[in-house]
């Protein structure tokens, strides 16, 4: 299974800032962000990295001043914990590693892209490199083309090939004089792995009744489960919510799904983060009969427009207080770009099916089943400390797999 969420900030003249977690407020804005990707993305999948925003955004705050600054810190929630207690918070994100026992890979890396030539406060690089380790390099924005492919290189570098052509030649211009580009790459195994030889072709209905035809994993055991209602008489009102956790206990994928006859954009509306922590700390570990789909979600947007549904607007503007980063004037940040990445996957790698047949019935069983097997939204949080590092929802599993495999179907 592998995750990846990265996030650039191409900025005109700027650099990147502040997010914070403690007591939900990283939850808080992450449904906040997701809020605005559904209201505008209708029925198309959804996937973003609130860790991978906050981190960037924390770099930006550390050359905000005055106005900009107070922005930022209303906008990530910042506003009742004393100024900078934040970046001590942020600093320890960006240093985490999970346990060496969880088998998981989770690297993060912050880049600053700067003019030749161009000046950045001395006080504002070491401050960078004591919060986020964040790496200088030095290109000639004027050569377009150049240093395009060299911010690309970088990018496929840290995010394991992953993730390619992020920027192109027409992010930049003569006037661009700084980029940011901050990226998480997480890969993980299951701690109770699917076995590939009981991966089957299966239907998925989607909120249009139309069906498609996927790669849906299977496996019974013990995961964290409950059910919880949604307020509605629709389909008995209760929709379940199914934790899978990754080797090690740190780190999980919480799995929400609505009854097959209510469409997932009726229980969107419910989510709070306040309700992620109650699914966290209300579902109990039992045996579940768990029907997973094989899918990957690639996805890339303009940030822009989610940090200013945010409140963050006056970074965009030569009215920008950028003064800690840079004594040069109308500094501001000219093009945001969130990418990220998802492929869910047996045990982390490719899988075939072979032989063996899966049985499946709605009717009286044993155990609870989970058969994700119409439109789902999904997150990956640390379990320790609610750092949600994934965030989404799939509508179209069909989008998934880019290498082709046979299975027998039920």
């Amino acid at each position: 299974m592998a995750f990846l969420g990265l996030f650039s900030l191409l900025v005109l003249q700027s650099v990147v800032s502040g997010a914070s977690f403690p007591d939900g407020t990283i939850a808080e804005v992450s449904v906040s962000m997701y809020n605005h990707l559904r209201a505008s993305a209708e029925d198309e999948n959804i996937l973003f990295s609130p860790l991978s925003i906050a981190l960037a955004m924390g770099i930006m705050e550390l050359g905000a001043q005055g106005s900009t600054l107070k922005e930022i810190r209303l906008a990530m929630g910042y506003d009742n914990l004393k100024t900078g207690e934040e970046l001590s918070l942020l600093r320890a994100f960006s240093n985490m590693v999970p346990a060496e026992e969880s088998q998981c890979e989770l690297k993060i890396a912050n880049s600053l892209f700067v003019q030749n030539g161009f000046h950045v406060n001395e006080d504002f690089l070491k401050m960078m490199k004591k919060y986020f380790n964040a790496e200088v390099n030095h290109v000639d924005f004027s050569q377009n083309v150049a240093a395009a492919n060299y911010i690309n290189k970088w990018v496929e570098n840290n995010t394991s090939d992953l993730l390619k052509d992020l920027v192109s030649p027409r992010d930049f211009e003569a006037v661009t004089h700084l980029a940011l580009i901050n990226a998480v790459y997480f890969k993980g195994n299951w701690k109770s792995q699917f076995r590939p030889e009981n991966t089957r072709t299966f239907s998925f209905t989607k909120d249009d009744e139309s069906e498609v035809q996927i790669p849906m994993m299977y496996q019974q055991g013990e995961f964290y489960y409950g059910e919880f209602s949604d307020g509605s008489n629709e389909a008995g009102g209760i929709y379940q919510v199914l934790e899978i956790p990754y080797e090690g206990d740190e780190l999980s994928m919480t799995l929400v799904l609505s009854r097959q006859e209510v469409p997932l954009a009726t229980l969107e509306p419910l989510v709070k983060a306040q309700l992620i922590e109650e699914w966290a700390n209300s579902v109990k570990k039992q045996k579940v009969e768990v029907y997973l789909p094989r899918f990957t979600v690639e996805q890339e947007f303009d940030l822009k427009d989610i940090l200013k549904a945010l409140g963050i607007t006056e970074i965009f503007f030569k009215n920008a207080n950028l003064t800690t980063l840079s004594d040069h004037k109308e500094l501001f940040l000219s093009k945001a770009i969130h990418k990220s990445f998802i492929e869910v996957n047996e045990e982390g790698a490719e899988a075939a099916a072979v032989s063996g047949m899966i049985a499946i019935s709605r009717m009286a069983v044993l155990y609870p089943q989970v058969i994700v097997d119409h439109p789902f939204f999904f997150l990956i949080r640390n379990r320790r400390t609610g750092t949600i590092l994934f965030m989404g929802r799939v509508m179209h599993p069909e989008t998934m797999n880019t290498s082709a495999h046979d299975f027998e179907e039920l």
